[in-house]
């Protein structure tokens, strides 16, 4: 393990490995003092753990009193484009959970609550992954890929119905994996008072908003005080 300084000079960045099944793959870790709480968030499909809106998100919970944990899945860090099995994508989320344990158990903090959250594909394999099993308090979804663009009768939700933890779903109101007034409402009330869905007004898959140019590191820190609203009352 290494630690260096970030570019945003307030919050310092742990560099380490993970083993899954074998493979390591790069992670990025953060702690304030006197953590909350861990979020461990994973990528969508097509950027790994280094892109802006990655540290940017992760970098502006830190500074609202989180640690977190990014990680890559083994096929972004054997430079393909395209991810695998779920099976691969789980294993990963399962490896970075018990990584976060042990660095709160490291830190003196054996019992903090551990979420997952993630990016599109990250998010609905973060699901997944709880779905079978996979201890976490709670899930965040940064634009839950409900169906594919142009698809929206071919739903990525039977196995959301078996989760019992806290989810909240963000989600922009011209993203083409679920827009407003579509299946997503509908799957959120079916999961119950547990399932939190806030729209977020004219943001796309990634909540860029047309006409209003910023950066991904930006958008992203955006979303950090949302996040960390809905988890803070659920802290036991």
């Amino acid at each position: 393990m290494t630690e260096q300084e970030s570019p945003d000079a307030t919050v310092a960045e742990r560099e380490l490995q993970i083993d899954v099944d074998g493979t390591p793959v790069s992670a990025v870790a953060t702690r304030p003092d006197d953590a909350l709480a861990t979020v461990v968030v994973a990528h969508g499909a097509g950027a790994g753990l280094a892109h802006p809106f990655m540290s940017g998100f992760t970098r502006a919970l830190t500074r609202l009193g989180f640690a977190t944990l990014r990680f890559n899945f083994a096929y972004i860090e054997a430079g393909r484009r395209m991810p695998g099995r779920p099976a691969a994508a789980i294993a990963a989320w399962r490896a970075a959970v018990e990584t976060a344990r042990a660095l709160a158990t490291e830190a003196g903090a054996a019992e903090e609550s551990i979420w997952a959250a993630g990016k599109s594909y990250g998010g609905r394999m973060a699901s997944m992954a709880v779905a079978e099993g996979m201890p976490v308090d709670g899930l965040v979804y940064l634009g839950y890929p409900l169906h594919a663009p142009g698809k929206a009768g071919q739903l990525r939700d039977a196995h959301l119905y078996g989760v019992t933890t806290p989810m909240l779903f963000l989600q922009g109101t011209n993203d083409p994996f679920a827009t407003p007034n579509s299946e997503l409402d509908d799957v959120v009330a079916r999961i119950g008072p547990t399932a939190v869905l806030e729209w977020i007004d004219g943001g796309g898959h990634s909540f860029e908003v047309k006409g209003k140019k910023r950066p991904p590191a930006e958008i992203a820190a955006g979303l950090a005080p949302r996040v960390a609203d809905f988890i803070r009352p659920r802290l036991g």
